[in-house]
């Protein structure tokens, strides 16, 4: 008789253990990387203005939470470069690439009946996924283009950083609105160009809405 009694006991405290879910998307508040210029080399950088994936949650007592994201981004970058002697080469190349975020984060709200303000903070992981390069090179007007995977410049498909934030929740009837602003710093750059053009920030920052379930 204990131990069914511990047992409906530990079923009812599970099931008062809420698990949430939706999606979260938002913007970056920063670039994914640095271009810049020399005498005969150039590089442009951008960043598409989006950030979006799937959001789960454990809500446990005392307004504690652990919170899961898989979140998804877009960048690219190009390249030109002009070498002038005898015979002129001109090489152009063209960068792009996925990269998922992984953020694994423990949250705390604070009391409040509609609006509740929150912290979280934790560890994500970071990686590269369709990574391609298109170099073409044209010497005495003869051109070649190659690709690659795996350009000089890229030191690390994968990265872990820290990550901390804050923003509100908001309880309209059964959906959470929670918008948030969050900064991670990576322990390590996706990419370190040999001849600094190109590099990797390793602070980033980001505006998130969260709608959940």
């Amino acid at each position: 008789m204990r131990l069914v009694s511990l047992f409906l006991l530990t079923t009812a405290a599970a099931c008062a253990q809420p698990f949430s879910f939706g999606i979260k998307g938002g913007l970056p508040m920063t670039d994914f990387l640095d271009a810049a210029r020399s005498q005969n080399l150039s590089s442009t950088a951008y960043t598409n203005r989006y950030i979006v994936g799937p959001t789960a949650e454990l809500r446990l007592p005392f307004g504690l939470g652990v919170e899961f994201d898989v979140l998804y981004r877009h960048f690219g970058y190009a390249s030109t470069g002009l070498l002038s002697g005898v015979t002129s080469t001109i090489t152009n190349s063209n960068t792009t690439s996925n990269a998922w975020e992984f953020p694994l984060l423990a949250k705390y709200r604070f009391h409040g009946k509609l609006f509740r303000p929150f912290v979280d903070a934790g560890v994500s992981w970071d990686k590269l996924s369709g990574l391609t390069q298109t170099v073409t090179r044209t010497v005495a007007s003869v051109t070649n283009t190659s690709t690659t995977s795996s350009p000089a410049e890229l030191a690390n498909d994968t990265s872990r950083g820290f990550v901390m934030g804050g923003g509100i929740d908001v309880k309209v009837l059964l959906i959470h609105l929670s918008p948030e602003v969050r900064y991670t710093h990576w322990g390590s750059s996706h990419f370190v160009d040999p001849i600094g053009l190109i590099s990797s920030k390793k602070n980033q920052a980001e505006f998130l809405l969260g709608i959940t379930f």
